[in-house]
């Protein structure tokens, strides 16, 4: 069996040993079989979590989600750049539903790789990539609030924003992927 279910299977008979114990006697605990029982439950927390700490570092992991990353940085920048084309000819109210369909999928894809990229890297240029990539969606945020809202100048500017600032994050993410070969 894998490290993993045996953590999980831990967990789970600690929980349900646990629970019966104090169920016994509403005033009495018997500890003697309570604290060994809740001690399994968390070794098997720890056997969990390193096992998924592993599974994370592991080199098929790191290279499927840095090319998510990769992937999905380059189409957020392409659709932002068709989007800006076009801003003007679709309705301040409608840009919000381009938002939806032509980011969110791209959005939850980086956010759910990117830690590969500080276990790959390092903290410093997860750091700088993500700096822009967070200033980036926040202005996209915000775009699609104003669209919302019906704020047409708003939603003309932070376009612009969102746009230079996922640029950056794809730019200083190709530096940093060059610089490591």
């Amino acid at each position: 069996m894998e490290q993993k279910q045996i953590g999980y299977t831990m967990v789970g008979i600690s929980f349900l040993g646990t629970a019966f114990i104090t169920s016994l006697d509403a005033l009495l605990v018997d500890w003697h079989i309570f604290l060994p029982t809740l001690v399994m439950g968390i070794l098997g927390v720890t056997i969990v979590k390193k096992a998924l700490r592993r599974e994370a570092h592991s080199e098929g992991v790191l290279t499927t989600n840095l090319g998510n990353i990769k992937t999905s940085i380059a189409r957020i920048v392409e659709n932002l750049e068709q989007l800006n084309g076009k801003k003007t000819s679709i309705p301040p109210y409608e840009i919000r539903f381009e938002i939806d369909k032509l980011f969110r999928e791209d959005l939850n894809l980086f956010a759910d790789s990117r830690r590969s990229l500080g276990h790959r890297y390092g903290l410093q240029p997860y750091a700088e990539v993500m700096n822009s990539f967070a200033a980036g969606e926040r202005y996209l945020n915000r775009v699609w609030s104003a669209s919302a809202d019906s704020y047409v100048d708003e939603v003309m500017l932070y376009l612009d924003k969102a746009s230079e600032q996922f640029i950056e994050a794809k730019d200083k993410l190709k530096i940093i992927m060059v610089k490591s070969g």
